[in-house]
């Protein structure tokens, strides 16, 4: 009697990874969802604790300073400070949910929770940016309905305001996830935030005119992406901007599709994120 060994199934018997043709769609909405609500299940911190602070600015430089501060180009203080708080706290609060969760998946090991399922790096991209656009969103209107009552917001153009606190947001997202990446501990995304996001986003007009700044300064701030985030934003609420709102959405634009690619090619490399 003679023992007969078992053959080997063939290559096409084998499990074989699911291919989709163009993007998985049903893997990036669930990992936009997952984005969506790790910031939401803790929005006390989130989303309360910025509107909170951006509440404490408008107390300090509105209501303490009330009468103090001159109308800047014809607009009151309160209504030229307002829409640079909300959108400073969509830049900042975009950035720190792509940043902190990346940095979060890291440090805990969770990182094959997207890396195994099969999502692209475009869909990496998109998942991580679209999420952290979301909470920018988010906090913005919610910062934007708690400081009517210390400010008398107009709208004078819709789209204005449309398309700077979206892009700003999705510029910002794609910004953490690449502080994320390159982050290896909490320390690191620190010296991001403490030493680029935050000075990046406090010398950008938000409470002044770049204008009346001395030289150099004044020329040094057009430099700042933000500057043009901000007073972009401004213009839709108050009709009146200190830069040129060409300059502005062309290089709104022009930015955040360079950081899209950006992103696109970390991701696929898999630098500090695989290794």
């Amino acid at each position: 009697m003679t023992l007969q060994t078992p053959s080997e199934p063939s290559p096409s018997a084998l499990p074989q990874p699911r291919r989709y043709n163009g993007i998985n769609w049903v893997g990036l909405r669930t990992l936009y969802l997952r984005e969506v609500r790790r910031f939401w299940k803790v929005g006390a911190q989130t989303v309360a604790a910025p509107v909170v602070t951006t509440l404490l600015y408008m107390m300090v430089f509105v209501v303490a300073l009330q009468g103090a501060r001159p109308p800047l180009h014809g607009t009151p203080f309160a209504e030229f400070v307002a829409p640079g708080l909300i959108m400073m706290a969509i830049l900042q609060n975009a950035f720190a949910n792509a940043s902190s969760s990346l940095i979060q998946a890291k440090i805990m090991g969770t990182a094959t929770d997207f890396l195994t399922p099969p999502l692209s790096p475009l869909e990496l991209t998109i998942g991580f940016s679209l999420g952290a656009a979301t909470r920018g969103v988010v906090v913005g209107l919610v910062t934007a309905l708690c400081v009517l009552p210390f400010a008398k917001l107009g709208i004078s153009n819709i789209l204005l305001i449309v398309w700077f606190g979206l892009i700003a947001s999705l510029l910002m997202g794609m910004v953490g996830v690449l502080a994320g990446l390159w982050s290896e501990k909490f320390d690191h995304l620190s010296a991001v935030q403490n030493f680029v996001v935050m000075p990046m986003t406090f010398l950008s007009g938000t409470f002044y005119l770049v204008e009346s700044l001395p030289a150099p300064f004044d020329t040094i701030s057009r430099f700042n992406p933000f500057f043009y985030l901000i007073d972009g934003f401004r213009a839709g609420f108050v009709g009146q901007a200190e830069s040129n709102l060409v300059i502005g959405l062309v290089m709104s634009a022009v930015l955040t599709l360079v950081l899209g690619v950006v992103c696109w090619l970390v991701f696929k490399s898999g630098w500090r994120l695989k290794s």
